[in-house]
């Protein structure tokens, strides 16, 4: 069995608080290895050893902070196949859909190997007679990144990226379900030429998640997570005076128009809303049909595709989606599906009774589709997380605009039309951070920033993308006379540029 620890001063150690959870197979429900749970004293180290480390990779030109991360980027490639199994392995999804978790990651990263001319600052000659302005950007110092189960490599890469580019040091806290991708993905920096102390991995719980908004070394801390936990950590980091981008669940509607094309439509909701066993915050798990005709279209040509979507191992090339992450998160989403029943929504497809052959202990679950979903009924308000989808139906556009606008959530949402004008006023008019159009999951690309409004985000900058630089640096501005443009006598009166 797999003992797992923490990743501190450039190597792997040993946790030493006596605390361990197991790490389980979500293909087989058995346990394959265990991860040591990090006390106040274990994080305590990491930040002693990044605080000792940034300094001088802070001093490291931002060019050679680049040639770090393209090294890293090229390393993974090479690692591309085993970084895609064991994080199938640990998480339940698919190998293609866990090649798909990297990628987007190494994207970030890619971006941030633009770090030369991403942390320019400006530059005004002349501001004043004999007066220059101009400014920089600096690193904030020690950082922490506090990372979910279901993207175990996208997100911390997401994180840990431009932070070090900026020349930071970073203390990720991964989901403790599934360490073993962020504790490699440690180790192949290192490789790469990090120095050791810049990037540690401390594995733990909410021992481990306190010790990091409480100190006083740490200057920033991202996460992702659910929203209740999204909003402690904003408050709790905040208090302490640090920098936050926080950010919660989410329930991303999809406006399907009478316009739209109906089998573009429907492809992209099996898709979006049952991928990666629909444990993605971005995935849609509401369909909101426009008019009756078009639910009963769209009804028509998604029961039997939910039907027959296929539920296997990881290890299955031809599976649409895998085990959900633990037997915890299995329980919980047939308890959804449960309590919509009996809030009355028509259960159209029922998938709670699959059992995999040959993996009976695994945590699979069917496609679940529900239709005649009403706002008021708890599995349109909370999220689900699971492979479960909920028709709405809509009278007119005007209500379809409503629902997502209204929702407490505000992540992510998508309309399906050929109708321009109707598209363009939608983005427009829409209460919610990412909009797709004919696109059913909008993740933005690497050089955009992520985040969703309202209760799916905490926090003013988002992630990624510009917005990532700006939340792990701090400006400064300069502003310079040099004595042969000075006069003598002191000047008591507010400085003007005349």
């Amino acid at each position: 069995m797999r003992e797992i620890g923490h990743f501190i001063g450039g190597k792997n150690v040993a946790g030493t608080s006596g605390r361990y959870t197991d790490v389980f197979e979500p293909m087989t429900g058995e346990v394959q290895g265990r991860v040591a749970l990090a006390s106040k004293a274990e994080l305590r180290a990491a930040v002693e050893n990044a605080k000792a480390a940034q300094p001088a990779w802070a001093a490291t030109n931002p060019q050679r902070r680049a040639r770090v991360m393209m090294r890293f980027l090229d390393l993974c490639q090479r690692e591309y196949d085993s970084l895609a199994e064991l994080l199938a392995r640990e998480h339940g999804k698919t190998i293609p859909d866990a090649k798909g978790d990297i990628q987007r990651g190494l994207e970030v990263v890619e971006f941030a190997c633009g770090i030369p001319h991403l942390m320019k600052g400006e530059y005004t000659e002349g501001a004043g007679p004999g007066i220059d302005i101009y400014s920089m950007r600096q690193a904030l110092g020690v950082v922490a990144g506090i990372t979910p189960f279901n993207f175990p490599a996208m997100i911390p890469m997401w994180k840990f990226g431009p932070a070090i580019a900026c020349g930071n040091a970073f203390i990720l806290k991964p989901s403790e379900r599934d360490p073993g991708v962020p504790m490699r993905l440690a180790e192949l920096m290192i490789e790469a030429g990090l120095p050791a102390g810049i990037l540690n991995v401390v594995n733990g719980d909410k021992e481990a998640v306190d010790a990091i908004l409480d100190d006083p070394d740490i200057k920033a801390v991202g996460f992702v997570g659910s929203s209740p936990i999204a909003q402690y950590i904003y408050h709790r980091a905040a208090g302490t005076g640090k920098r936050a981008q926080c950010f919660g669940g989410a329930k991303n509607h999809m406006i399907i128009m009478p316009d739209a094309d109906m089998n573009q439509a429907v492809d992209a909701l099996i898709g979006a809303g049952y991928g990666s066993a629909g444990e993605r915050c971005m995935a849609i798990s509401v369909a909101v049909p426009v008019g009756n005709g078009t639910a009963d279209a769209l009804m028509e040509k998604l029961i039997p595709r939910v039907e027959s979507l296929k539920v296997g191992p990881s290890t299955d090339p031809s599976a649409d989606f895998g085990p959900l992450v633990t037997r915890a998160a299995l329980d919980r989403v047939k308890g959804y599906v449960d309590l919509g029943i009996q809030e009355g929504a028509k259960l159209a497809v029922d998938g709670r009774e699959f059992r995999m052959q040959g993996y009976e202990n695994g945590f699979y679950m069917g496609g679940c589709l529900f239709d005649e979903v009403k706002p008021d009924m708890r599995i349109y308000k909370e999220e689900i997380f699971g492979p479960v989808l909920s028709v709405v139906r809509a009278k007119d556009y005007a209500e379809a605009l409503r629902l997502p606008t209204e929702h407490e959530y505000g992540n992510g949402v998508a309309i399906f039309t050929r109708d321009g004008d109707a598209a363009r006023d939608f983005a427009a008019k829409v209460d919610v951070g990412m909009v797709g159009i004919n696109v059913p999951i909008p993740v933005p690309i690497a050089y955009y920033t992520f985040g969703g409004w309202k209760a799916s985000g905490f926090g003013d900058p988002n992630q990624h993308g510009p917005d990532s630089i700006r939340f792990y640096t701090k400006t400064k501005t300069v502003t310079s006379r040099w004595p042969s443009g000075l006069k003598e006598g002191a000047e008591f009166s507010m400085p003007l540029m005349q």
